[in-house]
């Protein structure tokens, strides 16, 4: 039998989600036909809804209505919109034992001589300022498709920013040698060479003073080097003596306890909610059942959403730093002349997606049900084991680079309008969250979650398919993502503050 045409979420929603699209007519409910066609992904009125009551999607408020809405009607930005709603952060109030499983997962690691555990095998050239990004990229396309007689080795690559000088040495500096120092040390790099050209403020100096670097990598500046030329050619060398220690490596059994993946979502639509995000959601529960770590982030994705994550807090000090971060947003986004309702994209809306409450009640969702164990700063290096959230900017490359420089050895990207994305050194795995942007971007997609739309499969064995295809990945089997070579340019530091 073919699937309702409609998904309802929460017996308390006043809106039913679009499982196509939908024609005028359609009826969705008991009395309640369509009087307008409803896009696919898009939300459709079963009652009647008055101006400034409050539209409910997953039982959660997701906007207030700004025009009368009449049961068929399609909602969406024309007549909701955001307003103010208490919170009830509830601190702690759905933490609840976290069930270990009885047989521990396990996947083909590597293991490093301080006992970390990669899941891949890379050399690394990072730099301290935008002005050596050139040089760093000779070095690495210098070893293009040279590899042969390494077979243990994913390749070397550079990792380049736009920053580095003309900037405050304050907590700019501070944010930029955090994450530049989180991927010095990142697992999934066996050696790593750090350029710069020697008068930018970013010291390689003090990089490596603050973030304890000495002895972890080579350092370089072009020009106590000698030049371009100079500096390209000892670079190749280091690269060259490293590369016979790098391929001594094997992988071996390990437990899914050395797993830290980042949670991702990026050109989200209306079904990122029903069937992507909480299918990632049951394999991230999967994952801390087994030991492992997940890493939730996008804290303006979060916004409306918080108070959610704050009953499954492990302490009152865990969620009040969330809370915290929220109005350090709302402090931000005020200065800057922006608000947080601008998040949502021209895409997401397109999609569905109608206010920022909406969005973040959907992206929450890829965290699973587990408890709340930590609170992070951007690229600050995650030690605990379990769920924890990481503060980073709702912007893709920027969260995920946060999210690996604070130890993912792993990413998860949910994508509804179709994401292309990588983000080296960790694999990326992208999860379709539709059935027709899979068949259309197949060559990107890792895994199709419209399955759940279709009735195919409930989300948590869509979600037990994805904690299969973690273990496969970290062991070493190349995603979609990784067959294009995505990951080097997707590199992209959170800047923060005035450039001088």
């Amino acid at each position: 039998m073919a699937p309702a045409p409609v998904i309802r979420l929460h017996p308390d929603d006043g809106v039913l989600i679009a499982r196509a699209s939908l024609p005028p007519g359609m009826v969705v409910a008991d009395g309640v036909s369509t009087v307008e066609r409803i896009p696919a992904g898009h939300k459709v009125a079963i009652r009647p809804i008055a101006v400034g009551e409050p539209i409910r999607r997953y039982g959660q408020i997701i906007g207030f209505a700004t025009a009368p809405i009449a049961p068929g009607q399609h909602v969406h930005t024309q007549n909701c919109g955001m307003g103010d709603f208490a919170k009830d952060y509830a601190f702690g109030v759905d933490v609840k034992p976290v069930p270990n499983s009885d047989l521990p997962a396990t996947f083909d690691g590597i293991r490093r001589p301080d006992g970390r555990v990669a899941t891949r095998n890379y050399i690394g050239i990072l730099t301290s300022v935008n002005c050596s990004a050139t040089v760093a990229r000779m070095i690495a396309d210098h070893f293009k498709n040279r590899l042969d007689e390494y077979p243990n080795v994913d390749g070397v690559v550079a990792l380049t920013h736009k920053t580095g000088c003309g900037m405050t040495q304050n907590e700019p500096l501070a944010l930029l040698r955090r994450t530049l120092g989180g991927y010095a040390r990142h697992v999934n790099f066996s050696h790593v060479i750090v350029l710069g050209l020697g008068c930018e403020v970013n010291q390689i100096g003090g990089l490596m003073e603050e973030q304890k670097l000495a002895g972890r990598l080579r350092a370089m500046d072009i020009q106590e080097v000698g030049g371009t030329r100079k500096t390209v050619e000892a670079g190749i060398a280091f690269v060259r003596e490293a590369l016979a220690d790098s391929n001594k490596v094997k992988r071996e059994s390990v437990p899914v306890s050395e797993l830290t993946v980042a949670l991702q979502c990026g050109g989200s639509d209306g079904y990122s909610g029903v069937s992507a995000n909480p299918a990632l959601g049951a394999a991230s529960d999967l994952i801390v059942r087994h030991g492992g770590t997940v890493i939730l982030s996008e804290t303006p994705e979060t916004y409306g959403a918080e108070h959610l994550l704050t009953r499954r807090a492990i302490s009152r000090e865990v969620g009040e730093k969330l809370v915290a971060l929220m109005r350090w947003w709302d402090e931000y986004t005020e200065r800057e002349g922006a608000e947080m309702n601008a998040n949502p994209s021209p895409g997401n809306k397109a999609g569905g997606l109608t206010t920022i409450l909406e969005k973040s009640l959907g992206a929450m969702a890829k965290a699973g049900t587990t408890n709340l164990v930590d609170v992070l700063r951007y690229a600050e290096p995650v030690t605990k084991k379990g769920f924890v959230f990481m503060d980073t900017p709702g912007y893709d490359p920027v969260a995920a680079t946060g999210q690996v420089a604070g130890g993912a050895n792993l990413v998860c990207f949910t994508t509804g309008r179709g994401s292309v994305f990588g983000c080296k050194p960790a694999p990326s795995i992208k999860l379709a969250t539709n059935t027709p942007m899979y068949k259309r971007m197949e060559d990107d997609m890792d895994v199709n979650c419209g399955t759940i739309l279709e009735g195919e499969e409930s989300v948590q064995q869509c979600g037990e398919r994805i904690f299969d295809l973690i273990l496969k990945t970290a062991s070493g089997q190349p995603t979609k993502s990784e067959s294009f070579d995505f990951g080097g340019a997707e590199f992209a530091p959170w800047v923060l503050g005035a450039t001088m």
